[in-house]
């Protein structure tokens, strides 16, 4: 049953931009045509020689003579013989794409056979035998003839992430090889999310390299430290829908977002600790939809949103930690529409709004923490409009506002701590909510 799923997250249809077929004409029309265009070339040069060269120097009466009519036959059968030439290059270049195709075909061949040897080490039941078909299909992935055998070999390992498995039955006496054997192909499991690390890890183009490959990883379970640190995300479509990120350490710290869609739509980031330091949003669209935050410690420290869109509309942020602190927000659109910040703390301290959007509007902001304090707001657009403020602990003390168009209207609630006196020392207009206004005595 196991083998059956993956063979069939193999079989889903791919384009291949950069096939291999041979789109050629048979030897002997090929061949055929080159001869008499030649002939016809040849036929040509010789009229126009006879009848154009020194045209004006030969009267209706004057004839051409045996050297000269000598020296164009000479000329004409250059030309055929250049012809010739030209169906010899045509031969040999039919020879070389047949051998190209042939040698794909056998590579292809080989790597079907062995593409078929580890699925089917996958669906074994002893452990040890399922890590060797995972190194193999990495493997495999590596050295795949073409983009699109790569894809498929990358196919199979998400899809084996995806499989449900048996809970761990506890460590008690009564179930002990149970447990054993739980995390025996746990292991299988945190080896392929540490392969897979490794290989976005690679420059683009170069062997072992899986950057702008699709990876979908839609509703697996990590329960382990993975390392995505310094990975880039460059084209393709990297999907982490429906994750549930439980325990253990997540890193993407340094990690490059360029171009094409990555998403964590509906997310679960519970307990544990999932970071982002100084990673860098550069194009493409990172959508957040909905993702859930809840315990731990979730890290944007120091991460710069250049270019491109990133979305975490209805996302929630609960208990536990999560941090902006010194995030740059530079072009782009940065969305956190309708997201509730509910318990726990969340910290933009000393984050830096220059350039592009970004968007609080809708935002619950009820219980816990939010801070914005020593954050600037310089250039583009920042709007909190339509944001509810319920009272609990808001702070943009020490705020500072040097430009831009920053919004707070229609906004509800207490005005967040702080805001006012940032306001009033502000150089620029700040829209603020009738109610938040101060009342001259």
């Amino acid at each position: 049953m196991l083998v059956s799923t993956l063979m069939t997250a193999s079989r889903r249809p791919r384009s291949v931009p950069n096939d291999q077929e041979l789109r050629l004409w048979k030897v002997g029309r090929a061949l055929t045509v080159t001869f008499v265009a030649a002939i016809l070339g040849a036929g040509c040069v010789f009229y126009s020689l006879v009848v154009l060269l020194d045209f004006q120097e030969i009267d209706s009466t004057a004839k051409l003579d045996a050297k000269t009519l000598f020296d164009l036959v000479k000329l004409s059968f250059g030309v055929v013989a250049g012809a010739g030439a030209l169906v010899a290059l045509v031969v040999a270049y039919r020879r070389q794409r047949v051998d190209e195709a042939g040698a794909h075909r056998e590579a292809t061949r080989l790597h079907t056979e062995r593409f078929s040897q580890a699925v089917d080490k996958l669906g074994s039941e002893s452990p040890a035998v399922r890590l060797g078909g995972v190194h193999a299909l990495a493997g495999l992935a590596d050295d795949a003839p073409d983009h699109s055998l790569r894809q498929t070999c990358i196919d199979v390992l998400c899809a084996y992430l995806q499989l449900p498995f048996t809970p761990d039955p506890g460590n008690d006496p009564a179930h002990q090889e149970e447990h054993h054997r739980y995390l025996a192909f746990r292991n299988v499991r945190h080896t392929i999310l540490r392969l897979i690390g490794d290989h976005y890890r690679r420059p683009q183009g170069t062997h072992r390299s899986w950057q702008g490959c699709d990876l979908d990883l839609t509703g697996v379970t990590i329960d382990c430290n993975t390392d995505f640190s310094r990975a880039v995300f460059s084209g393709g479509t990297v999907s982490f829908d429906d994750v549930v990120f439980s325990g253990g350490a997540m890193s993407f710290d340094g990690a490059v977002f360029s171009g094409g869609k990555v998403s964590f739509r509906r997310t679960t980031f519970s307990g544990g600790k999932v970071s982002f330091r100084r990673a860098v949003f550069s194009g493409g669209t990172v959508s957040l939809v909905d993702a859930t935050f809840s315990g731990g410690t979730v890290s944007f420290d120091h991460t710069t949103f250049l270019s491109g869109k990133v979305f975490l509309d209805g996302a929630t942020f609960l208990s536990g930690r999560v941090s902006f602190g010194c995030a740059v927000f530079s072009g782009g659109t940065v969305s956190f529409g309708a997201a509730e910040f509910s318990g726990g703390t969340v910290s933009f301290r000393r984050a830096e709004f220059s350039g592009g959007r970004v968007v609080f509007g809708g935002a619950l902001f009820s219980g816990g923490t939010v801070a914005f304090g020593l954050a600037a707001f310089s250039r583009g657009a920042v709007s909190f409009r339509g944001a509810t403020f319920s009272g609990d602990e808001v702070s943009f003390t020490s705020v500072r506002f040097f430009g831009g168009d920053v919004s707070f209207g229609e906004a509800t609630g207490p005005a967040p701590s702080g805001l006012l006196a940032a306001v009033i020392t502000a150089s620029v207009p700040v829209v603020l909510p009738s109610a938040w206004l101060p009342v001259n005595p």
